[in-house]
């Protein structure tokens, strides 16, 4: 069985405060993306796992796929072993979810597989203990998120009659340093608000607040920002705590400087 876990944008992000147990809250909007990884997974006699594609950081033990697996056979002790195959196209360390896409859709997989008539409501307690992101990719669509990003109120945003432009600099940004370098605080104007208002308006106060850190140790993500505008950019923003910049364009023909690394999306 083959599925193709897709990547988000964050239509703004304000970090509100730090908690008690280290974590942060959040206000944000995730907002699903065509651009997708390929999972397949089959019947194994050995549970194995194996990627292609763009390279994946770190040991393989340590995958969401992986970890996704054995989360469900704690509880399913009679799972089958699997044969787990991952093509990447989602770069990682970009602010786009991949990682946690993939995670959620391994076990949505595996629950459609083995029959393991688990709700979407129990998957989605099962993505939260994989990361605070994860239960939005059971969902997958538009939603308001709260808390660490694992509270979701679905909400009606369409920018699909638009085209979305998306550059990956070939940055890997810390997501531990990005939030060590913010000072948390309670935006005047809530993102709901703003994002009912015209997308003309948004460039002023639809904001991302790891822009200002993540801009200021590397220039050239800020001028890829630029960039986006000066070709034309209704808005445009970092995704996340980056690196994944992204720009929402009247569909039409787009004049783009010669970016690394960039993909058409809702075209």
């Amino acid at each position: 069985m083959v599925v193709f876990p897709n990547g988000k944008i964050n239509l703004g992000l304000n970090v509100t405060r730090k908690r008690a147990d280290g974590y942060h809250d959040l206000e944000t909007i995730f907002y699903p993306t065509q651009l997708q990884d390929v999972l397949e997974i089959i019947h194994g006699d050995d549970l194995e796992f194996t990627v292609s594609g763009l390279p994946v950081a770190g040991d393989s033990t340590d995958n969401l796929c992986l970890k996704a697996y054995h989360l469900l056979k704690k509880d399913f002790t009679d799972l089958s072993a699997v044969k787990i195959h991952l093509h990447k196209v989602l770069p990682m360390g970009a602010g786009l979810g991949g990682g946690s896409a993939d995670g959620a859709f391994t076990l949505m997989l595996l629950n459609q597989k083995f029959k393991l008539n688990l709700t979407q409501q129990q998957l989605m307690r099962y993505a939260l203990q994989l990361g605070s992101d994860c239960p939005f990719f059971v969902l997958n669509k538009p939603c308001f998120a709260s808390g660490r990003g694992e509270l979701l109120e679905p909400i009606a945003v369409d920018i699909s009659v638009y085209k979305i432009i998306l550059v990956h600099p070939g940055i890997h940004v810390s997501t531990a340093m990005a939030f060590s370098k913010l000072k948390p605080a309670v935006p005047s104007n809530h993102i709901k608000n703003i994002i009912a208002q015209p997308i003309s308006t948004w460039k002023h106060q639809l904001l991302n607040d790891f822009e200002a850190p993540v801009f200021a140790m590397f220039p050239e993500i800020k001028q890829i920002k630029e960039s986006l505008y000066a070709a034309g950019a209704l808005y445009a923003s970092m995704s996340g705590s980056g690196s994944s910049v992204y720009g929402i364009f009247k569909t039409g023909e787009v004049i783009l400087p010669n970016f690394p690394d960039h993909y058409t999306l809702n075209a």
